[in-house]
């Protein structure tokens, strides 16, 4: 390690992480209680096909305030 670098590190979630990039643009978003939301709830691909996956990964949702958007929810499938 360089003596510029700092021992120790903050951990994130994708939530807080996706939120901190939305700021640095000029959106301001906030991470969303997990598993709060309508979207979270249901299915997220069809299994009746063949690319879609059977596993998905939820890592929860972002408001935004002040768009068109109410809700971002990041998945991750594989």
């Amino acid at each position: 390690m360089h003596d510029s670098e700092s021992d120790t590190f903050s951990k994130k979630d994708k939530r807080n992480e996706y939120c901190e990039l939305l700021e640095k643009i000029g959106i301001s978003a906030e991470p969303e209680k997990f598993e709060s939301d309508e979207v979270e709830k249901s299915d997220y691909y069809s299994k009746y096909f063949s690319h879609t996956p059977a596993m998905v990964t939820n890592h929860g949702c972002i408001a935004l305030k002040g768009t068109n958007i109410d809700v971002i929810q990041i998945i991750q499938k594989g």
